[in-house]
């Protein structure tokens, strides 16, 4: 095999920048093996991310700048991937069984935060990723409807310290409201709320988790901030919808995670558009554009926007998320698209971290 011809073809591999990506391969992947036998090319690439529902077309792309280099007759690529840690914020220990932990955020209450957890848990766990869900909204718990848990489902004990996570839809779940009733009050102050949080966070026997999405309470208050400084937080997703009081509110939360050294993965614009469902006509109720100018401003990625959908609303109120209930419809892959965009921007931070050399200084003392 030339040697010349393997690093040639391991450039145009890494420069590849795979279908609804921004990146280039080098940034999210690893390349495995490569065998080269004459104008044959084999080739094992390893991604940083889940991408099961793009995995062929990803494989296709490859396969296609390969074949276009000359004397090259056939190739055969083959695409896996491994879900790495992030280093979290301040040093933190990392948490046992679970490499990664993102928090959906958002800067007020209303902007569909919950529903944007749960549906994104489930896109990540449906692109082949390992997934939990803890509801960190200790005052008001939604995560056990949204899942179609039935009331009165308690978690198993694990061994004398633990609770076993309550599965729904292939995703480990965690939620005061498997505890207490939907009638009980949670008449708490912040201390009690946010040792409540850590109990649920560290007392689960999450199980081999590749990601542990924490659907936050609004607002940037004594959870939030227990949050940063005792939790090892990977990254964080900001939600908000258009309209100017939730942007102003959206963009107090970006500057809480700036502050606390948690990198913001990205924000979700939810309630973008209005569809009618008679007509098809395109209504903007609550403004246009402010996700992406908000994106702009503080240079992070604008990971999508969702409809203001009734499918959405109902479908989380009776427990069949839209992922779940219609993975092959609309809003199923503007949430896949998300998550994907949400994962691929942890992933190339990741490697920017570990390619992260310490400056090294020499002195005679």
């Amino acid at each position: 095999m030339s040697l010349g011809l393997e690093t040639r073809v391991r450039e145009q591999l890494l420069a590849v920048v795979l279908p609804g990506l921004s990146a280039p391969l080098v940034e999210l992947a690893d390349i495995i093996s490569l065998n080269i036998d004459g104008g044959r090319i084999a080739a094992v690439v390893e991604l940083s991310f889940p991408a099961k529902s793009a995995q062929q077309a990803y494989e296709n792309a490859l396969v296609e700048v390969l074949q276009s280099m000359a004397g090259v007759e056939s190739v055969n690529v083959q695409l896996s991937w491994k879900i790495k840690p992030f280093a979290a914020q301040q040093n933190i220990k990392s948490m046992e069984n679970v490499r990664n932990i993102i928090a959906v955020a958002s800067g007020k209450g209303g902007v569909g935060k919950s529903t944007t957890s749960v549906n994104l848990a489930l896109a990540l766990a449906a692109e082949g990723a390992r997934v939990g869900l803890l509801d960190a909204d200790i005052y008001g718990p939604s995560v056990q409807m949204m899942l179609g848990v039935p009331q009165g489902q308690r978690p198993k004990q694990y061994g004398t310290h633990y609770l076993l996570p309550v599965e729904a839809h292939g995703v480990q779940s965690m939620s005061m409201g498997y505890l207490v009733t939907e009638e009980t009050p949670m008449v708490w102050r912040g201390p009690m709320a946010t040792g409540a949080l850590q109990q649920l966070l560290n007392q689960t026997y999450w199980q081999d988790l590749d990601y542990l999405i924490i659907d936050m309470p609004p607002g940037t208050g004594d959870i939030q901030l227990t949050l940063s400084q005792k939790v090892p937080v990977s990254g964080a997703v900001v939600v908000t919808t258009p309209q100017d009081i939730a942007l102003l509110d959206a963009k107090k939360g970006v500057e809480m995670f700036r502050k606390v050294s948690v990198p913001v993965l990205g924000i979700v614009e939810n309630m973008a558009v209005h569809i009618c469902s008679e007509c098809g006509h395109q209504e903007h109720v609550f403004g246009q554009g402010g996700g992406e100018r908000m994106a702009t401003t503080y240079n992070v990625p604008m990971l999508g926007a969702l409809p203001l959908s009734l499918q959405i609303r109902e479908q989380a109120d009776c427990g069949q998320p839209v992922v779940a209930a219609d993975p092959n419809g609309s809003a199923a892959s503007l949430y896949r698209d998300v998550a994907i965009g949400m994962t691929v921007e942890l992933a190339r931070r990741q490697r920017l971290q570990s390619n992260t050399f310490p400056n090294i200084s020499i002195s005679n003392d």
